[in-house]
C-alpha cells in the first residue's frame, strides 16, 4: 500500500487558468477591464488627486453619477482600486489606486503622449498637487 501526502507543501497544484472573457490576449483583457468610455478618466483622476465620490464626479467631463457609481464597483471588483469609508453618517468613501491599479500609469503616459502628437489642440489638464498614498484626511467617525 503506497502512502501519499497531499499536504506536502513540495507538491502543489497548478492554479487554474484564467476564464478569459474572448481570448488570452493581454490587450483583449485590458480593455475587459478598463476599455470603455468612463473607467480609464477616473484612473487618471485618482491619479491627479481626486479621491471622493464628489470629486470623481466633478471631473470635466461630468461623468454621470450612475454611470460613476458602476464604474468604481468594477474597478473595486478588477482590484484596481480600494475604499475606505471616512465618515460614518452618512457613509462616505475616498477610493484608492491598488499596486495594480498605480501599474496603469504607463498606459496612461502612452496614451498622452500619442494624443499630444496625433490629435491636435489636445493638452494635459491641470494637476492639483498629488495627495500622498495614506495622507492624512480628515476622518470624522
Amino acid at each position: 500500500m503506497q502512502v501519499r501526502n497531499f499536504n506536502n507543501p513540495i507538491r502543489r497544484r497548478r492554479p487554474k487558468p484564467e476564464r478569459f472573457r474572448r481570448s488570452p490576449c493581454p490587450i483583449a483583457n485590458l480593455l475587459d477591464l478598463v476599455g470603455d468610455k468612463w473607467s480609464l478618466l477616473v484612473v487618471r483622476d485618482l491619479f491627479r488627486g481626486n479621491v471622493t465620490y464628489s470629486e470623481l464626479a466633478n471631473s470635466p467631463e461630468r461623468i454621470p453619477t450612475n454611470i460613476l457609481a458602476e464604474r468604481l464597483k468594477r474597478l473595486e471588483k478588477a482590484g484596481l482600486i480600494i475604499k475606505s469609508p471616512y465618515q460614518e453618517r452618512p457613509v462616505r468613501y475616498d477610493y484608492r489606486l491598488t499596486g495594480k491599479g498605480r501599474d496603469l500609469r504607463h498606459v496612461l503616459g502612452a496614451l498622452v503622449r500619442w494624443g499630444n502628437r496625433h490629435v491636435a489642440g489636445a493638452r494635459m489638464l491641470d494637476f492639483k498637487p498629488q495627495r500622498r498614498l495614506g495622507s492624512t484626511r480628515r476622518r470624522s467617525r
